[in-house]
Formats: C-alpha cells, sequence, structure tokens
C-alpha cells in the first residue's frame, strides 16, 4: 500500500477544505531527477511568490492537502498542546520538502536572521512578542539584549537591530550589551543599511546585570552559549530568556529529535498518517575523536543501519532516489561539523581534512558526540539554486520565514555553509490563514503547510527543554 492509498483510507468525510477528487487519488511517481504529481489545474490563476517559483512548480503534495483538510482539528490539537506546554520566547526551523516527505532537520532557539523576514509582517512579531512578554514576565519594562561575539558580522549585527525593534515596537525599553572583555564603554559600529547599533559593556551587580544607568528588568539571549555558559550569566535574580539549558553548552540535538519523534506519533495518529511523512530518522554516537578515530564504528554501524531503513521506507513509497544521512554534531549550529554519507565504508575513510573539519564547531568546540540523522532532499529551487525554508516563531506564533538559498549545494547537502544567500518568503497571508479554495500547492497553502510542521518542532523543543530543566 502506497503513501496515496493509505491517506485515502484514513481521510476524514468532515473535512474543512475538500479538494479535487483526482488529486486524492493521484498517482505518485519518484524519479532520480525530480517528484512530481501532476495536479488538477486550479481554475483561478495562483499566487505568485515573488522569485520563488518552487511554490508554484514544486510537487503537489498530498500530505499538504490532508493537512489542510484536517485544519480545524489540527488548530484545536495545538491548542490543547500550548495549555499545557510553554513555547520557548522564540525559535526557527530548517526544512526540507522531498515532495514525498516534509520534515524538519533543525530547530535554532536563538534565532539570528529577523532581519531576513518580510517587514510587512513586522506587526506578527510585535503581537507574538507581546504574548511571550506577558508569559514569561509580565511587569518587565526594560530588556537586555545579549548577542553573540560577532561584531564583525554585520548581517548578524543587523539581526540584532531587526530584533531591538521587535522589541521596542512591543512596548520595551531595550539596550544591547555585549560580553567581549574588548567592549569597555559604548561601541558603535556600522550596519549595511547605513544605520547603526551600539554595544555596551555589561556589569554585574550581585545577582544582577546592569549597564551604566540602565538596570533591565530581564535578559534575552541571542547568543547560543555554544563556548560555555559564562560566569556572569549564572545565578541571575533577573529572568533570563531562553533559559540556559537552552544553550549549545549544554543542549542535544539528539534530545531534540527524541522529543519530536514524541510529538510526531502523535500527531500522526490524529492525521491517521505514517509519521515518517514528517520525521527523519536518527541515531546518536557519543565518545567520538575524529582526528583520533575514536568512535568511527559506532557511527558507521548507525550510518549502515539507516540507510537500509531509509531504502526500505523508500522501496514503501516508490522513491527511486538513493538514500543518505547526514552526520553532524550534535551540538552547536552555523553549519559547522557536517558531512553527507551515502555509504557506511564513506565514515572509516575520512582523510586529514575532512576529520579536521568535523573534529571542530562553532568557537573552536571540540565534536565528542555526533547524531547521525536521516537526510531528507529538497526539490525546491531559486533561479536553479537549491533552497530549503526556514520558519520563524515567537512565541508559539509563526511570523515569518526565508529561503535559505545555496548556488553550491546539491539537493542531498547541508545549506547552511559558507556561500548561502537568503531570500525572504513573501507571504500574501499569514501562514496561519490557508486558502481553501486553492489547491494545495499555492502560496498560502505551502506555507501553512510549513507552518505547521514547524510548530511542531518548536512543540517538541518545549517538550526538550522541559526534560532538560527537571535532569537540573
Amino acid at each position: 500500500m502506497n503513501f496515496i492509498e493509505q491517506s485515502n483510507n484514513s481521510r476524514r468525510g468532515h473535512s474543512r477544505c475538500e479538494f479535487s477528487k483526482k488529486a486524492a487519488h493521484a498517482k505518485l511517481t519518484i524519479g532520480k531527477a525530480s517528484a512530481t504529481i501532476q495536479p488538477p489545474q486550479p481554475k483561478t490563476p495562483d499566487r505568485m511568490v515573488p522569485h520563488l517559483t518552487t511554490a508554484l512548480t514544486g510537487p503537489l503534495l498530498y500530505l499538504e492537502q490532508h493537512i489542510l483538510d484536517n485544519q480545524a482539528a489540527i488548530e484545536h490539537w495545538f491548542r490543547g498542546r500550548w495549555l499545557r506546554h510553554n513555547a520557548p520566547f522564540y525559535a526557527s526551523v530548517d526544512l526540507r520538502n522531498a515532495g514525498f516527505k516534509l520534515a524538519p532537520v533543525d530547530t535554532n532557539l536563538f534565532p539570528g536572521g529577523f532581519n531576513n523576514l518580510n517587514p510587512d509582517f513586522l506587526p506578527l512579531c510585535v503581537q507574538a512578542t507581546m504574548s511571550a512578554v506577558e508569559k514569561i514576565c509580565p511587569v518587565a519594562q526594560r530588556f537586555l539584549l545579549i548577542p553573540e561575539n560577532h561584531t564583525r558580522n554585520t548581517f548578524y549585527l543587523s539581526n540584532v537591530a531587526a530584533l531591538s525593534a521587535i522589541l521596542r515596537q512591543a512596548g520595551m525599553n531595550v539596550r544591547i550589551g555585549s560580553l567581549l572583555p574588548e567592549i569597555t564603554a559604548a561601541t558603535r559600529l556600522d550596519l549595511p543599511n547605513g544605520a547603526t547599533l551600539t554595544l555596551e559593556p555589561v556589569k554585574r551587580v550581585d545577582d544582577r546585570l546592569v549597564l551604566d544607568d540602565f538596570e533591565p528588568c530581564a535578559i534575552l539571549l541571542n547568543n547560543d552559549l555554544s563556548a560555555g555558559i559564562p560566569e556572569i550569566l549564572k545565578n541571575l535574580e533577573q529572568f533570563v530568556i531562553p533559559p540556559l539549558h537552552a544553550g549549545w553548552a549544554t543542549r542535544r540535538k539528539s534530545n531534540h529529535f527524541a522529543a519530536y519523534n514524541r510529538v510526531a506519533e502523535d500527531f500522526a495518529k490524529l492525521l491517521h498518517i505514517d509519521p515518517w511523512l514528517i520525521n527523519p530518522f536518527f541515531a546518536q554516537c557519543g565518545h567520538i575523536d575524529f582526528q583520533e578515530r575514536q568512535g568511527e564504528e559506532c557511527v558507521a554501524a548507525h550510518v549502515d543501519d539507516m540507510l537500509q531503513d531509509i531504502a526500505e521506507k523508500y522501496r514503501e513509497y516508490g522513491v527511486e532516489q538513493d538514500p543518505f544521512v547526514i552526520v553532524k554534531a550534535d551540538a552547536g549550529t552555523y553549519g559547522m561539523g557536517i558531512m553527507t554519507v551515502k555509504d557506511a565504508s564513506e565514515v572509516k575513510g575520512l582523510n586529514r581534512k575532512q576529520r579536521n573539519k568535523m573534529a571542530v564547531i562553532k568557537e573552536g568546540q571540540p565534536v565528542s558526540e555526533v547524531i547521525v540523522q536521516e537526510g531528507v532532499y529538497t526539490f525546491e529551487n531559486l533561479n536553479g539554486a537549491v533552497a530549503e525554508p526556514v520558519v520563524y516563531m515567537i512565541d508559539h506564533f509563526v511570523v515569518g520565514g526565508f529561503y535559505r538559498v545555496h548556488t553550491g549545494r546539491g539537493q542531498d547537502e547541508n545549506l547552511n555553509a559558507p556561500g548561502m544567500r537568503f531570500e525572504p518568503l513573501a507571504f500574501q497571508t499569514a501562514c496561519t490563514l490557508p486558502d481553501c479554495s486553492a489547491a494545495p500547492d499555492t502560496a498560502p497553502n505551502r506555507f501553512y503547510a510549513y507552518g505547521v510542521v514547524a510548530r511542531l518542532a518548536l512543540l517538541a523543543a518545549a517538550l526538550e527543554l522541559e526534560d532538560t530543566e527537571a535532569a537540573d
């Protein structure tokens, strides 16, 4: 039984959004070069997504249609979960759309691309920020924003400026503090758009962080703590958002995807779908030292087992692509410590350059644990360059997103790497507002599906933080 047959058997008669029965019985054909389903032609012109032809020419996913058909049940399900779990203050989720599968591959709890969001949706960001602040520290008026130590990365600093602007529009008094020892006085930095950003040295007085003539109510971190938790941030009286255990000093991707397994299983039961369609396989290996070749056997064994599991799923759904996995550091971001593998022997045959690449991540931290994750193809492209959507959320609301684009990478490679660029998603409606009268692959409907899967990852992050807080 293929996916279409499975889904048709479970389809509910009281669906809110009913689409053409032809689409429901379309034959899924996945070839070596592309993934296509022949959809019925829409009766009205599609809404265009500027510069993003994939929103119109990408594969018509029955999964997307199934999500749209069950919108009321999905939103009811999410409301119930958010009553029981606290959403992270903010997050971004990297998605991969393989035509036969739509799944998250990474969740960042310190998102650094607010400057890439569509400015038309600033009101969404502001309203979501108000909601988040009311839940965490409703009496807060003064926020101290602590960014990464990237004083030379003007693109990242533009993100800090955009984030601080959102906070100010939400009614906060915001100042930006730096943990860099060389910042000893207020320092003005120029931004690409001609604006400036002022960093100020952070001081600790007893159990509170302060700036000159500024005592904040809460500390907002946009620093993922890859290098560890600085002493100055420990045991503060003030609210620290996100909590310190959300940083990469303690956080692990394997914990996140273990939580996502639980969320995906629960959600799949609601929709009566195979959870694999929204969930990548993963495994974890510890005690790794790529320089000394320690732990290679563990990684190779998991790679071999996972490739077989993926191949079995590909046979089940008629997918003709070659399975692949991603081996990456279990902690950290910035696209470091990542490799694509299609055979277990590749793990054992790493040359010195490859071992050096895998041995360290951001801030020069050594890699001692890795996650082996099912590789998910991306069949989206922008002017011939492969692309993947990145969805941004504040509190439990989707507030925008963009496509990460890389001209030098393939459909089976990580795109978060040097040479990437961004293309804002031009949402014509919020991605919580699907158009039930249009086909599933029109812009608002595809973005709604992206928003649903991204919120599943956000819910997993909430569970993850609850679990790690209890462990601490």
